[in-house]
């Protein structure tokens, strides 16, 4: 029986824990080719690795890279090895981001920026490194994971929320 995503392959940024391994593994269940993308994801044991393994024990294709989303030459390179390995990308889930909680009165310009740049131009630089690529293949799938902070608002969060609704406008 043929899997829905069978023969297609996916990037999923900050795969290594939390929602990112959930979409990676749900993916993967359904067929799809996974690079799991983490910071840090190929140093023994990091949890990317465990991840791969996750995906592999169940009969899936995997492997883990661990470039940094904000630094745009390693998304290339991530993209790069995706295509190398198994000629395509299907499907892009922008997952990658972190949290500086702090009031917006106590909180650094550093900070604020940090953030943005993780959740906003991670997912500009992933986007923009597959784009031809579906284009050119007359397919592709591009996924924003957001929170409702960006909607709602969340006391310390004015960094994570204005970063989440810009991807919203993305």
């Amino acid at each position: 029986m043929t899997k829905l995503l069978q023969d297609r392959v996916a990037i999923i940024t900050g795969s290594g824990r939390g929602l990112g391994r959930s979409h990676a593994l749900e993916l993967a269940r359904h067929g799809a080719k996974v690079l799991v993308n983490d910071i840090g994801a190929c140093q023994p044991g990091s949890p990317a690795e465990g991840v791969v393994k996750e995906i592999q024990a169940m009969g899936g294709e995997a492997f883990a890279h661990d470039a940094d989303v904000t630094k745009p030459e390693q998304v290339e390179a991530l993209v790069k090895q995706a295509v190398d390995k198994w000629g395509r990308i299907d499907i892009l889930v922008n997952n990658a981001g972190i949290l500086r909680d702090k009031s917006f009165a106590k909180m650094g310009l550093d900070d604020f920026r940090l953030v943005m740049d993780v959740h906003v131009m991670g997912a500009v630089h992933c986007t923009h490194a597959v784009w031809n690529i579906m284009r050119a293949q007359n397919y592709g799938r591009i996924v924003m994971t957001s929170s409702s902070s960006g909607l709602y608002g969340n006391f310390g969060q004015t960094n994570y929320g204005a970063a989440n609704m810009a991807l919203v406008g993305l």
